[in-house]
């Protein structure tokens, strides 16, 4: 089980009130304070790499970019290169009904994603292709009116930017509203499903909000864990299936296999969203069925519980959806920043241990090996019953 801490989103104390994005609105005083967190837990994961004894950063073995073979060499001229294009197998991208737009329908994605990896010689089962996971994240098109606003998206950006390059997770930062009339929250489920038909090399799609900072830079998806699971999401089963509680999950940090099933979801999810005339009546149903809620609005985060909440006997959407708690996913503002304090204290300490160990996790390596002195550290923080990143044991 993973035990260290991966993103958080910026949000109130589970329980209280807080927007249905799960974020914390900052009081203009606070602003200096959440940039300065975000550049200390940054800093803190970062120290020791500028130490040169080990680093909290770690990628994952699965390489960035799939090396598709290719029918020329680099040295070959441009124009063969240009003749060939165009020439391969017809795919799903040839059909002229294919959409981006979320009012556009994909059926039978199964298939027509695997015939197209494997045209391109790669196999759907292979490590390379289902550990594959691209990060998708964004802001809105204008600046921010608040002042350090587009700072700290900036700052926050950083903290992923180097999450991915470590880790091997490629980048998608979406500026544009794919469907115009599905502003603020509601534009990640365009943007998601965009990703997931531009993207068929890769089996899962992860969104994380642009105001979730990563926490623990060693920290690596299970995705072991997730062999029968399509969307894994911070959440608790009770409050969602039991209290139906509009805040018992938080759907700002999400993870979601590339499949039919996961599309299916984004069209259901997205029809409870503004750029569909029922989008009203929803809100009203949503504050009549889920408890706690304060409002007449439909939010992103309020339909996802209902959906799983409302399916009948889990047969839909809740048996291939993980609400997980046995490490922080994601995790509060308040449930997190105490945990924090001294992390690269106790990577220190490990690492200026006694024994041939501790002496191997101070030897200076390169960047693409920090998965094996990750790995080496953790069992490390493990053995002296020490916690690394904030993670829940």
């Amino acid at each position: 089980m993973a035990s260290e801490a991966a993103a958080f989103c910026a949000s109130a104390a589970k329980g209280g009130p807080r927007p249905p994005h799960g974020r914390l609105v900052l009081p203009a005083g606070r602003a200096r304070e959440a940039v300065a967190f975000a550049a200390g837990a940054v800093a803190a994961a970062l120290a020791l790499a500028l130490l040169c004894s080990a680093s909290v950063l770690a990628p994952t073995p699965v390489p960035n970019i799939i090396s598709i073979p290719s029918s020329h060499s680099a040295s070959s001229s441009a124009g063969p290169a240009a003749a060939a294009v165009g020439k391969g197998p017809r795919t799903f991208y040839d059909d002229p009904s294919l959409s981006y737009s979320v009012r556009g329908r994909v059926t039978g994605w199964d298939a027509k994603r695997a015939a197209w990896l494997r045209a391109r010689g790669l196999d759907p089962d292979s490590a390379a292709v289902s550990r594959r996971v691209v990060m998708v994240t964004g802001s809105q098109p204008e600046p921010c009116k608040g002042p350090g606003g587009d700072h700290l998206l900036l700052r926050f950006l950083k903290n992923k930017l180097d999450y991915c390059r470590l880790h091997g997770v490629e980048l998608l930062y979406n500026t544009a509203l794919l469907e115009p009339s599905m502003v603020a929250y509601w534009a990640k489920i365009p943007a998601v499903r965009a990703a997931m038909l531009a993207h068929p090399e890769a089996e899962w799609v992860w969104w994380v909000d642009a105001d979730a900072v990563f926490t623990d830079m060693d920290f690596a998806l299970p995705l072991e864990r997730y062999a029968g699971s399509d969307l894994v999401v911070y959440g608790w089963e009770a409050e969602v299936y039991e209290e139906r509680s509009w805040v018992g999950l938080n759907a700002g940090v999400f993870l979601i296999r590339n499949c039919q099933w996961a599309l299916d979801l984004m069209d259901a999810w997205a029809r409870m969203g503004p750029a569909y005339p029922e989008h009203a009546a929803w809100g009203k149903a949503l504050r009549e069925e889920l408890s706690g809620k304060p409002n007449d609005e439909s939010d992103d985060q309020s339909a996802l519980v209902y959906l799983l909440a409302k399916d009948p006997g889990g047969r839909r959407w809740a048996n291939r959806t993980r609400l997980e708690t046995g490490y922080y996913f994601q995790g509060y503002w308040a449930e997190i920043v105490g945990r924090l304090d001294g992390v690269a204290s106790r990577y220190e300490a490990v690492e200026r241990g006694r024994g041939a160990a501790a002496a191997g996790l101070r030897r200076r390596h390169a960047e693409r090996e920090h998965p094996r002195y990750a790995a080496a550290r953790d069992a490390a923080l493990r053995a002296a019953g020490r916690r690394g990143g904030g993670g829940r044991s």
